[in-house]
């Protein structure tokens, strides 16, 4: 089969080599053998790192580690819809076929709106189709609600790759997280389809009945007593605590009410983003991204530690004329909304984020700060993993120049002293 495969390849380079007649579709024709097959190139002279991780590999890798986020994703929008239809205990099998049916079209869309993006660049420009788009065009999708309308995805795919990637020169040559980047232009130019309590879950059509009828699963019953399509942070941020004391109990409680226990926002049982809901996956994939050496546990772990600080102090200083948001204990604010899917797959995006190991720990740090002053400081907009992650993309060569004139500085004096 290799050599079949080569042999086709073989047989077609004429033509899209040189002055070949498909010359100018060189890029889609170099992304399919190199997407098929190993390169063939080779070394022959001068230094050079030898290292069987390549940028396939690394994709790959990356895409493989974002799959318990995905698998969760499938399996808790269909649950979320099912309860929306008053259906208490539906299988396994139901909600991941149910969530396959929301996500992938979407997913498809994303791939193939992005893709062709990349692919007229790389067509213009005469260079190779990198592997990077196969990463994010999957973590755009799973930022999103289930109900996004396809168009808009392809707008948002669009944009992420043009003017947060392609316009600063391609792979590598970005400052911006392209995933983000994309997310960004969604929210601001389509606020109400991305926000809100209205859009987080599946559910089927409304009889005159009163009742939901799900066309896919023949499923039927009137919405369940106290339904809510809002996220856990959109409610926290939006209750009406009694002042006098025990405000974070009040808090713990009201979610308790909606069945968003710790353990449930931790696991991903709770409406919210496609495959951001759920920590536990996220801790997942970045375990396997730490391990294979892909991803900086120092951004991972300096952004757990900077939300927690910023909890605490801003615990300590509520008052009772505090934003409920400021009453929020630290451990919930690490397993609501997008902050771990984030702080694992975004923030340590290699192309934007810091580079030293020092600048690694403050970029972290700042980060997970930031999120935290985002949801408290600003109720009308709870969630503030992706503003405070692309802010500090914006600072990370910054960051990373201190730290290496700092670096500099102590150099030179222990050599003048010696």
């Amino acid at each position: 089969m290799r050599r079949a495969m080569e042999h086709m390849f073989d047989s077609l380079r004429p033509h899209f080599e040189g002055e070949g007649r498909f010359a100018w579709a060189w890029p889609l024709f170099e992304g399919g053998e190199t997407f098929l097959l190993t390169p063939g190139e080779q070394t022959h002279q001068g230094v050079h790192v030898r290292d069987r991780m390549d940028m396939k590999r690394l994709m790959i890798f990356v895409v493989y580690a974002l799959v318990p986020c995905i698998l969760m994703g499938w399996y808790n929008v269909g649950l979320q819809g099912f309860y929306a239809e008053g259906v208490a205990d539906p299988t396994l099998m139901d909600c991941l076929m149910r969530g396959a049916v929301a996500m992938l079209p979407i997913i498809a869309v994303s791939y193939m709106a992005g893709g062709l993006a990349e692919l007229v660049f790389c067509i213009v420009r005469k260079h190779e189709i990198n592997e990077g788009f196969l990463v994010t065009g999957i973590l755009f999708p799973l930022t999103l609600p289930p109900t996004l309308p396809l168009w808009m995805v392809a707008m948002g795919i669009i944009f992420g790759v043009v003017i947060g990637k392609e316009v600063f020169g391609g792979v590598g040559m970005n400052i911006l997280n392209p995933a983000l980047t994309a997310r960004a232009f969604v929210f601001f130019a389509y606020p109400s389809k991305i926000s809100g309590a209205s859009i987080w879950d599946v559910a089927g059509p409304t009889t005159d009945q009163g009742h939901i009828v799900n066309q896919w699963f023949g499923t039927e019953g009137a919405l369940v007593d106290g339904y809510s399509g809002a996220t856990p942070l959109l409610a926290t941020s939006n209750v009406e605590l009694t002042a006098g004391g025990g405000q974070a109990e009040q808090l713990v409680a009201m979610l308790a009410e909606q069945d968003w226990t710790w353990m449930n926002m931790f696991v991903g049982r709770v409406p919210g983003s496609m495959a951001e809901v759920s920590a536990l996956a996220a801790i997942l994939g970045g375990v396997f991204l730490i391990v294979t050496g892909i991803a900086s546990w120092r951004i991972m772990v300096s952004s757990v530690v900077g939300v927690c600080v910023a909890a605490f102090v801003l615990n300590g200083l509520a008052t009772d004329a505090s934003t409920p948001m400021m009453w929020l204990p630290a451990h919930y604010h690490l397993v609501m909304g997008g902050f771990a899917f984030g702080a694992v797959f975004m923030a340590t995006d290699p192309c934007s984020s810091a580079v030293t190991n020092q600048g690694r720990w403050i970029y972290g740090f700042s980060i997970g700060v930031l999120v935290v002053l985002v949801r408290v400081v600003n109720p009308a907009y709870p969630e503030g993993t992706m503003l405070a992650i692309l802010f500090m993309n914006v600072f990370a060569p910054l960051i990373d120049y201190f730290v290496v004139q700092r670096s500099t500085r102590a150099r030179a004096a222990r050599m003048a002293d010696s």
